[in-house]
């Protein structure tokens, strides 16, 4: 089996647009959520949500090259092209069969929107761009990027709601660790839409803490009362581990296992023995013992149930003799959904390359679950270097990585 490095990454998100800003933002612990006017304009029960600010999408491709593309989709090229730089790759470096493409995403909800209103207005499907066919597919991030940087390896779009980030990462390191591919350019992106979170908005999925929205998404804390969407692009860089010594290519960490599991049980309500599962599998694919693990970077979105069902998996896998620190991202960033998997895993490559560890904001009275656990409130100023990044989605689907991670500092 081929060990994989993680030689690159790149962020586009509410934090700012490059690996510097995001790093700043992160640093600084502050959350990125506000409210929405279109939303509130509209109804919402909850109008809370982040936003990208500072992205422009001329300043990366030409219109052409965007007539067939979403805005997540531009969002993650310009996260791609980020992390290949960071990897010191050119460009010819990855046309080739062996440099693959897997990304997740599970919406393209506005594409779609719009060429329905068109039809309706003008009672014709003559007015349908040729970009909206491809646009209002999943897939358009990956179609797009491969057509751009003309990859000839594995190329696909994995669906899997808010666990397809990091299915995406565990896949594209299966291909490199079994020999099918030696590089894969790999992430997630979510559109950042009221058109696509309208149906979440009716299901009462998000928090209405309105009067406080930087206090709004609490994950583990006991007055949690939903979570807050966010989104953008992830994108990371794996490559046989050999392969980019030999080049010189920077070794930022490494993915030491995946683990993956369904609940089998409900379509919107977790069960605890699927992530735990997912955990128990990544842990033993890693060759790791539990006490090696320092940083466990937590799916909890700050619902009532799933944070709870994952803090007893985690207390159930560690148990008491050894409690490693525990937080989840969502506090600041929101909860990225289909990206999250996969911007769960730059954020942490990022504070491990400046030397912190981000804790988990907005927590402040635990609950029976969270009790358990050794939640971590204040920032630490030291790199976090084992982690356990959990994600998990709709129809139960579950992901746990294994990384060791390098610093810089």
């Amino acid at each position: 089996m081929n060990r994989v490095a993680i030689t690159g990454v790149g962020i586009v998100s509410c934090l700012g647009t490059s690996q510097e800003a995001v790093a700043a933002g992160l640093y600084r612990g502050e959350s990125a959520v506000g409210i929405d006017p279109e939303r509130v304009a509209l109804g919402f029960r909850s109008p809370l949500t982040t936003r990208i600010d500072g992205f422009d999408a001329t300043r990366h491709l030409n219109r052409k090259a965007r007539k067939t593309m979403t805005d997540f989709a531009v969002q993650a090229h310009a996260a791609v092209m980020e992390a290949v730089g960071a990897a010191r790759l050119d460009p010819k470096d990855l046309q080739n069969n062996r440099t693959g493409l897997v990304f997740g995403c599970d919406s393209s909800c506005r594409a779609a929107i719009e060429q329905v209103d068109l039809v309706r207005q003008h009672n014709t499907t003559s007015v349908i761009g040729s970009g909206h066919v491809f646009c209002s597919m999943t897939s358009n991030i990956t179609m797009n990027l491969n057509a751009l940087l003309k990859t000839q390896g594995a190329c696909w779009t994995l669906s899997a709601a808010c666990s397809s980030g990091g299915h995406a990462l565990g896949q594209a390191a299966d291909l490199i660790r079994l020999g099918r591919q030696d590089r894969v350019i790999c992430g997630g992106a979510q559109e950042l839409n009221w058109h696509s979170m309208c149906s979440f908005d009716a299901l009462d999925a998000f928090s209405t803490r309105v009067d406080a929205p930087r206090e709004a998404c609490r994950p583990f804390d006991a007055n949690r009362d939903g979570l807050v969407p966010g989104g953008g692009a992830a994108a990371v860089v794996l490559e046989r581990y050999d392969l980019a010594q030999k080049r010189g290519g920077p070794i930022l960490g490494e993915i030491l296992g995946y683990g993956f599991s369904s609940d089998g049980a409900n379509v919107s309500v977790p069960s605890e023995r699927g992530l735990f599962q997912a955990m128990t599998a990544a842990i033993h694919e890693a060759e790791l013992s539990l006490d090696a693990v320092d940083y466990v970077c937590a799916h909890a979105t700050g619902t009532p149930v799933g944070d709870g069902v994952e803090a007893l998996g985690i207390h159930r896998l560690f148990g008491e003799a050894h409690r490693p620190m525990v937080a989840s991202l969502k506090g600041v960033v929101g909860h990225e959904l289909w990206m999250a998997g996969a911007s769960q895993v730059v954020y942490c490559v990022l504070m491990a390359q400046k030397g912190f560890t981000v804790p988990s904001v907005n927590f402040e009275q635990p609950d029976p679950y969270s009790e358990k656990l050794r939640i971590l409130t204040e920032r630490v100023e030291q790199p976090p270097r084992v982690v356990l990044c959990n994600s998990a989605g709709f129809g139960g689907t579950n992901a746990s990585l294994v990384l060791r991670l390098n610093s810089s500092v």
